[in-house]
């Protein structure tokens, strides 16, 4: 958290790659660490809104074998708690009005995450509808935030920042038909002064280059990769150019 603060501070962006391990193939998952040799990510993030098979320890021993690349848990639920990450979004579904994911889950996983030792990341999490149904707004009974109020968005983000969260997390759903939009993550990116995370249909190097010039910090990426191996390097090569030309301003 303290390095995407840092970074945010400066202009430089940063690329995570989530992996949920309910779609994660060994084989598939060894060929995109293969991938990252040459190109890197900054963050691996493991878990996702419902996970039927509980293979988290699996996945997380794989990352740390090949790359010393920071492990993230994005959990769905108490239970997605896995110690041998380095640290967990503890997401607060800020967008939604349903208790239980403002902060009854938090409620139960507080005596685990505090003996776990993993750095605890506050996370005001929101749902942008991305013109499709996704798993978590299903699984939290809550309705996304329309895509086309970023004031709405704006308000929910700065009331966020004012309970003490300590990022931000604009996410169009696993499997999105469309990505959040440039003018909502302008505007969210306005009015705070912590970290935004953007997430959700970024399938190609413009959309993730509009992103970021909008005012994310972090992009997140999944089933793009899964779909596409050549969106990796596309997504590194956009990275790299903004971040290069932040220092040679």
């Amino acid at each position: 958290m303290t390095t995407l603060q840092t970074r945010r501070a400066v202009g430089q962006k940063s690329l995570a790659v989530l992996l949920d391990p309910d779609k994660v193939e060994q084989d598939g998952l060894s060929d995109l660490l293969i991938r990252t040799i040459d190109h890197p990510v900054d963050l691996f993030l493991v878990g996702g809104s419902l996970v039927v098979d509980y293979v988290h320890r699996e996945v997380i021993n794989t990352l740390r074998r090949h790359r010393d690349t920071p492990i993230v848990l994005f959990p769905g639920n108490p239970l997605h708690i896995d110690p041998t990450a380095d640290g967990v979004l503890l997401l607060s579904l800020i967008s939604g009005r349903n208790a239980d994911f403002l902060i009854g889950q938090h409620v139960v996983a507080a005596p685990m995450l505090r003996k776990s030792g993993l750095e605890i990341m506050p996370t005001g999490y929101m749902l942008v509808d991305s013109g499709a149904q996704t798993t978590v707004s299903y699984i939290s009974g809550t309705m996304p935030m329309p895509s086309n109020k970023p004031d709405v968005a704006a308000c929910t983000a700065m009331a966020g920042e004012m309970l003490g969260m300590k990022l931000m997390y604009l996410d169009a759903g696993s499997g999105a038909q469309r990505p959040v939009p440039t003018d909502m993550i302008a505007a969210v990116n306005r009015v705070i002064d912590v970290p935004l995370i953007v997430g959700g249909g970024i399938d190609s190097g413009e959309k993730a280059r509009q992103a970021l010039k909008a005012g994310a910090d972090m992009l997140v990426v999944g089933n793009g990769i899964e779909r596409n191996p050549d969106l990796l390097p596309e997504l590194c090569a956009v990275m790299q150019e903004i971040n290069q030309s932040v220092l040679q301003d």
